[in-house]
C-alpha cells in the first residue's frame, strides 16, 4: 500500500502548496511566483516520492504510463483515486487554513480551472479546451520521455518540474492550469458551483491529451 499512500500524500502535498500560492499570496507573488510554486513542489516531490510510486500525481500521468505500458494496468484504479483523495484532501487544509483571513472568500475563485466567465483571462469555452490539450500533452510527453532507458533518473524531477513551471506561466491567464484532474477536483471539490460544474472540459482535455501523447511518443519510436 506504500506506492497508493505516497501519491496520495503527493498530490495533497502539490495541491496544498502549488493551489496554496496562489489563494494565500497570490497577490505578493503573482503568476511568476504561482508557477514556480507547482513547479519546485513537483520537483522535490519527483525526487522524494519517485522511488516509492513513480511519483504520478496525476491521472493523465498514471493513464499515458499504462497504455504506454510502463506500469501495470492493476494500479491504474487505485492509483488515480489515491490521487483525487489526495487532492481533495489537500483542497481542503487549504480552505481551512484560508478561513483564518477575514478577506478571505470562495467566490475570488479558489484557485479552480474555468473557462469563459471563469478563465481569469476570459479565453472562450475553445481556448481553453486547445490550451489545455497542448499543455498537457507537452507535459506527458515530458514524462514520457523520462521513462526511457537511456534517461539519467537523477535529471527526472528537474526536468518535469521545469516543465510544469513553463506551463504554468503560460496557461494560468487562459484556464488557471489544470494539466491535472486530481488538483482540478481538489479545489473545486471545496468550491462547488460552476467550479464542478466546468470540471469536464478539463477531464475531456486531458484523456485527448493522453492519447494523443502516446501516440505521438509511439510514432517516435521511444522505449
Amino acid at each position: 500500500m506504500n506506492k497508493y499512500f505516497a501519491e496520495s500524500l503527493g498530490t495533497c502535498i502539490l495541491v496544498l502548496i502549488g493551489c496554496g500560492s496562489a489563494v494565500l499570496a497570490g497577490s505578493h507573488i503573482g503568476f511568476t511566483g504561482v508557477s514556480l510554486a507547482f513547479g519546485f513542489a513537483l520537483l522535490f516531490l519527483a525526487y522524494w516520492l519517485g522511488p516509492i510510486s513513480g511519483c504520478h500525481l496525476n491521472p493523465a500521468v498514471t493513464l499515458s504510463l499504462a497504455f504506454s505500458k510502463k506500469i501495470s494496468t492493476c494500479d491504474v484504479a487505485p492509483y488515480i483515486m489515491a490521487q483525487i483523495i489526495g487532492g481533495v484532501i489537500g483542497g481542503f487544509i487549504l480552505w481551512q487554513i484560508a478561513q483564518g483571513s477575514a478577506d478571505f472568500s470562495l467566490e475570488s475563485g479558489f484557485a479552480c480551472n474555468g473557462f469563459a466567465e471563469h478563465s481569469p483571462g476570459n479565453y472562450s469555452m475553445v481556448s481553453c479546451l486547445i490550451a489545455e490539450i497542448a499543455m498537457t500533452t507537452i507535459l506527458l510527453l515530458v514524462v514520457l520521455g523520462t521513462t526511457a532507458k537511456d534517461f539519467s533518473a537523477n535529471a527526472i524531477g528537474l526536468c518535469v518540474g521545469a516543465t510544469l513551471t513553463v506551463i504554468h506561466l503560460v496557461s494560468i491567464p487562459v484556464t488557471n492550469t489544470s494539466v491535472n484532474l486530481a488538483r482540478s477536483i481538489g479545489v473545486a471539490a471545496i468550491h462547488g458551483g460552476w467550479a464542478l460544474e466546468q470540471l469536464w472540459l478539463f477531464a475531456l482535455a486531458q484523456l485527448i491529451a493522453v492519447i494523443l501523447a502516446v501516440g505521438i511518443f509511439c510514432v517516435l519510436g521511444k522505449k
